[in-house]
């Protein structure tokens, strides 16, 4: 992977949306999640390999701009990079968008912190793991 890639690709549903008729705000931020564990395999960083060394990434913050709302049976893309790498922490970018008309239906950036599972901490990014993630930043 080096910058943008598709990391999730999918349909709304009736369950994805609300008594408004369109996709609620619970279901942008778990498919935005979902994109977001395609990323950090991409970048050598999935389940197992993290797991192998008792670390992984979680979630500090989200920031979530919705575009034009996406209704039923509306099929949907998300194309995802990661942008930053500092000490502790790990950005990624998702843009969400309507396969069939190309509108952006909602951008999404979200802050990992490296983190030590069994000292239930935040920890420095491993210098080997922050060469390889620096290596496949995407510009923006």
């Amino acid at each position: 992977m080096g910058g943008w890639m598709e990391a999730f690709r999918g349909a709304v549903y009736p369950w994805h949306c609300d008594h408004l008729g369109h996709m609620t705000v619970m279901h942008y931020v778990g498919l935005f999640d979902q994109a977001g564990w395609h990323v950090l395999s991409a970048l050598g960083c999935g389940w197992e390999a993290m797991k192998a060394r008792g670390e992984t990434f979680v979630d500090a913050r989200h920031n979530i701009e919705y575009k034009a709302e996406q209704k039923v049976g509306s099929l949907i893309v998300i194309d995802s990079a990661a942008v930053r790498v500092g000490d502790k922490s790990l950005t990624l970018k998702h843009r969400m968008r309507n396969v069939e008309t190309g509108v952006l239906a909602a951008t999404s950036e979200i802050v990992c912190v490296y983190f030590d599972m069994g000292q239930r901490m935040a920890k420095a990014i491993p210098d080997d793991l922050k060469e390889r993630i620096k290596a496949k930043l995407a510009n923006v």
